[in-house]
């Protein structure tokens, strides 16, 4: 976030640089946990809560309403226990032995994950909105003013601009952030009649990646790079900047003409709920969160609502870029998976320099 007074970009640099070598000292399940500690009184339950980082401003007003309501519908008194990570770390977490009950993930490839390990239903996506929460769409976000004026991804290759993204490895958000930028490649060598579109979208992606200047662990930890003055332009999640915005930081927000529409899935952690006795509070939660109220909360801080009735009270708060398109206008996520995050994929043929 640019603050209003002036810093020195080598400091602000070192500074986080600090910070990141000393937040790199916690184990994946440690990360950014707040209440694990929370112990219920006698007569009361714990709801433990696995999420990735994005969500934990909403989070932050939906656990004391949900904890609300459920002690006015059943008069039981319930506590929480609350993990944030990147949502790829999140996911490994849990399968390795994270016990939460409920998980809100960056993307349906994560939440795939836990199905494989058998930690999740492969049956999740018969919630309301294919089990999806929220919604949003990659942007980018610049220092006030756009002193580099940048208007689209092709923007992002020139040579004085510096660029963050999170890495992919470790990141939903970051899955989401390349796949637009590949996405919107693609797009432009279909249009341009391209002989071979797929290599031209890998160029352009690699093109971008030249400009990077920090790969961090997760949405939030990039979003805290670029808090602290690192770089020129953050590829992000939309609710990111919008959340920040409304607050009066003064970012300017850049809707390319062709990104990609984010869906961030949730679903009860079946395998754990059933052993400590949550299943019914974990998937009243779930329920909840595609609930009017929930809905209304996640748009507060800047997402998109999955509810169809929320939606078209609040559409007009939100851009609607002509060439939006969604992770099936690649081929799928298990499509995506294949091309561009295998071993052999094209992300890390960019990171090879192949």
């Amino acid at each position: 976030m640019k603050k209003h007074t002036k810093r020195s970009g080598t400091g602000m640099l070192a500074i986080w640089l600090g910070l990141t070598l000393l937040t790199g000292c916690f184990s994946p399940a440690d990360g950014d946990k707040a209440d694990l500690t929370a112990a219920a009184a006698p007569g009361e339950r714990t709801l433990v809560i696995g999420a990735y980082s994005v969500v934990k401003d909403a989070m932050g007003e939906l656990l004391p309403a949900f904890q609300e309501h459920w002690l006015q519908q059943t008069g039981e008194r319930i506590v929480f226990q609350e993990s944030y990570e990147a949502s790829g770390t999140q996911a490994r977490s849990i399968a390795g032995g994270f016990e939460a009950d409920v998980t809100l993930l960056a993307l349906e490839g994560d939440m795939d994950k836990l199905v494989r390990s058998g930690h999740v239903s492969p049956d999740w996506k018969e919630q309301p909105a294919g089990g999806m929460i929220t919604r949003s769409i990659v942007v980018l976000g610049t220092r006030e003013g756009n002193p580099k004026g940048i208007q689209d991804f092709e923007d992002l290759t020139l040579g004085d601009v510096r660029v963050l993204y999170p890495n992919p490895k470790t990141s939903g958000g970051a899955q989401w952030d390349i796949n637009a930028i590949y996405g919107a490649g693609l797009r432009k060598a279909e249009a341009e009649g391209h002989p071979d579109p797929e290599a031209a979208a890998k160029q352009f992606l690699k093109q971008v990646h030249h400009n990077i200047e920090s790969l961090d662990k997760s949405g939030r930890a990039s979003m805290a790079a670029f808090e602290y003055g690192v770089g020129d332009v953050i590829v992000t999640y939309e609710n990111e900047l919008l959340a920040r915005v409304a607050k009066g930081v003064p970012y300017d927000i850049v809707v390319p003409e062709d990104t990609i529409l984010i869906e961030n899935p949730a679903a009860v952690v079946q395998k754990y709920a059933q052993e400590r006795g949550t299943t019914d509070l974990a998937e009243a939660f779930v329920s909840y969160l595609h609930a009017p109220a929930a809905q209304e909360t996640f748009v507060k801080h800047g997402f998109r609502p999955v509810n169809p009735k929320t939606w078209d009270q609040t559409q007009q708060q939100f851009a609607k870029p002509a060439g939006l398109f969604r992770i099936e206008d690649l081929g799928g996520w298990d499509h995506v998976r294949e091309k561009l995050y295998s071993k052999r994929g094209i992300w890390y043929q960019v990171l090879a320099g192949i």
